[in-house]
């Protein structure tokens, strides 16, 4: 089992700048995939960001390339969202995601086993 807990959202102006954190706890496997979702009201969650638990590469989705970056801290099991050049668009509830997921399917949010409770991030104009 994989517990999951997320921190840092809040209220920022647009153009402000949030950093997330998702402190893992549990049997992290070394071929787990961790990625953040979000999901706005009356909207689907979506893939924002993901990163391999050894390797450390990354992936993106095209609304946040350039102002958003993923990392992970093996050491702490944390895995983080800088968040830069927020706008209104980026309002959601923010989730952190664990789980063995195969390449082809890291966007999919059905794919991954475990999930944070969620931390909501509200962008004002």
């Amino acid at each position: 089992q994989v517990q999951l807990v997320e921190s840092g959202g809040g209220l920022v102006q647009a153009g402000g700048s949030l950093r997330l954190s998702c402190a893992a706890s549990g049997r992290i496997l070394s071929t787990y995939r961790m990625a953040w979702f979000r999901q706005a009201p009356g909207q689907e969650r979506e893939f924002v960001a993901g990163v391999t638990w050894t390797s450390g590469s990354t992936g993106y989705a095209d609304s946040v390339k350039g102002r958003f970056t993923i990392s992970r801290d093996n050491a702490k099991n944390a895995v983080y969202l800088q968040m830069n050049s927020l706008k209104p668009e980026d309002t959601a509830v923010y989730y952190c995601a664990a789980g063995y997921v195969p390449l082809g399917y890291v966007r999919d949010f059905r794919r991954y086993d475990y999930w944070g409770q969620g931390t909501q991030v509200t962008v004002s104009s």
